[in-house]
């Protein structure tokens, strides 16, 4: 089940479940798209896997499956 980390792991950007704006490797490490485009290249800094569009949870299944609250920070500056 994908885990929908709350925030950027570059610089801590809220990402909500419905958000956008939010990438993620195979490993669902997750990045914002502003992170993603300007300093990362599309390309994980963790794994160097490829940071695609993080599928977004329907909000029935947010009730049964939530987004995780722990926030990861590694800035990537």
């Amino acid at each position: 089940m994908l885990q929908l980390r709350p925030n950027c792991e570059c610089c801590n950007r809220d990402l909500p479940p419905d958000s956008t704006e939010a990438r993620i490797c195979s490993f669902e490490c997750t990045f914002c798209r502003a992170c993603c485009d300007q300093l990362l290249h599309g390309r994980c800094p963790n794994c160097g896997g490829e940071l695609l569009r993080r599928p977004t949870r329907p909000a029935g299944a947010l009730d049964r499956f939530p987004a995780v609250r722990e926030r990861i920070l590694k800035p990537c500056h």
